[in-house]
């Protein structure tokens, strides 16, 4: 049996039988864990008002490798999400970042990556940085710390370089130069505008908060969320149920110019 703490952040909470809960939380040192938190649900519990998804906390717990899930013990709140319960488009957009960590993430394997990409990204929407902004920015380097986004700086077929220059992505095959795209281009294959690419580059290069100082127009963040769709469901074969939830809840609503 081995006895853990980390700081953590919580992932998702869901009821377990009549007084338990099961969390999934991420941590640097262990990766993704699921656990669950006896007592969770009881009027009196030790871990009210800490399990809120997307917190940040201490947590500790034990662990064995017939177990099933692990056993929480202790979860002392660092960082509160409450700044994501105030409208129903940060609600829906923690939940469209909590469910990509869950399916890019390794269970009880070192999450470094993961886990600075989701604490920094929390943060900067904590400090007001534009949610569309921060989505894209997160979902881009999701898919590259999961190996699955194309290479950036050059084109797949001729090594040039894409820096400011319009590209084509074929997500099977990588970003190409429009001098070098597949003609006809195959199906799913779509356009990238030079503004779309220079925002592509630049995440890899800069903070979001730096982004957000000069961030690109809205039709180049449409074209990227389009191309992460693209690549993500070729490489689950599905779409995450968050983001369908997102999209379909958004589209009622008055949308920012």
């Amino acid at each position: 049996m081995q006895w853990l703490s980390a700081e953590a952040l919580i992932l998702d909470v869901r009821d377990l039988g009549e007084r338990d809960r099961l969390i999934t939380w991420l941590t640097r040192e262990h990766g993704l864990v699921r656990g669950a938190a006896r007592g969770a649900r009881g009027k009196h519990s030790r871990f009210a008002g800490q399990l809120q998804p997307l917190a940040k906390v201490s947590a500790s717990w034990t662990d064995k490798e017939s177990w099933q899930l692990a056993r929480l013990s202790s979860a002392e709140l660092i960082a509160s999400a409450d700044f994501l319960h105030r409208e129903l488009e940060d609600l829906l957009l923690g939940e469209y970042l909590a469910e990509q960590c869950v399916q890019f993430s390794v269970e009880n394997e070192v999450g470094v990556l993961p886990y600075r990409l989701l604490d920094s990204t929390l943060e900067a929407l904590r400090q007001g940085v534009d949610r569309d902004l921060a989505a894209r920015f997160f979902e881009v380097w999701m898919l590259r710390i999961a190996g699955v986004f194309p290479q950036l700086e050059t084109c797949a077929a001729c090594s040039e370089p894409l820096t400011a220059a319009a590209a084509v992505l074929v997500v099977e095959e990588g970003l190409f130069c429009r001098r070098c795209a597949p003609s006809p281009l195959p199906v799913g294959a779509m356009e990238l505008s030079r503004e779309a690419v220079t925002f592509l580059e630049a995440s890899t290069k800069v903070r979001l908060r730096e982004l957000a100082l000069s961030p690109p127009p809205r039709q180049a963040l449409r074209l990227v969320e389009r191309a992460c769709a693209q690549i993500r469901r070729t490489f689950l074969q599905y779409e995450l149920r968050s983001y369908q939830v997102m999209k379909k809840t958004l589209q009622g609503l008055p949308q920012d110019p």
